[in-house]
């Protein structure tokens, strides 16, 4: 009897010769394709869930007033008065409200250290109080005062 020796073969060989292969190992990683549905579906659920607060301000008084005087007019003052009936008078200066801010802003160019006081009623409508503000703001006048009188 007669035997057949094989050739060895490496390794190699075999897998080349062999009618399965190995299959490739894949690469450990995250999956990052259901990342988009996820934060998708995280954003809906924060604007279903999510509650908004309205805020409704706070109540303001203001000071009641007989009449409305023109204080001692001072060197550093700018005094602005509003009427019940929602007149604006800037030192003795009838004025409308658009008008505050031009006036307001060329006191203070001629002296920056002006200070604007503000004197109101408590029967005048706030958005007149409100839009007198702004003016002030538009007009860059930072040193603002109310004044009230003591009961």
């Amino acid at each position: 009897m007669t035997r057949y020796r094989l050739p060895s073969l490496t390794t190699g060989e075999v897998m080349m010769r062999s009618r399965f292969r190995r299959r490739r190992r894949s690469e450990a990683g995250i999956p990052t394709g259901p990342m988009a549905d996820i934060s998708f579906l995280l954003i809906i659920f924060f604007m279903v869930t999510t509650v908004f607060v309205v805020y409704r301000g706070f109540p303001v008084n203001l000071p009641r007033a007989e009449r409305v005087d023109p204080l001692k007019s001072r060197r550093n003052v700018v005094n602005v008065w509003i009427s019940p009936s929602g007149r604006i008078m800037v030192d003795q200066f009838d004025t409308e409200l658009t008008g505050v801010a031009g006036i307001v802003h060329q006191k203070l160019l001629e002296n920056p250290r002006v200070v604007v006081l503000v004197k109101s009623d408590s029967n005048t409508p706030y958005h007149v109080v409100s839009g007198v503000i702004e003016e002030l703001k538009r007009a860059q006048a930072l040193r603002v005062s109310f004044i009230a009188k003591k009961e």
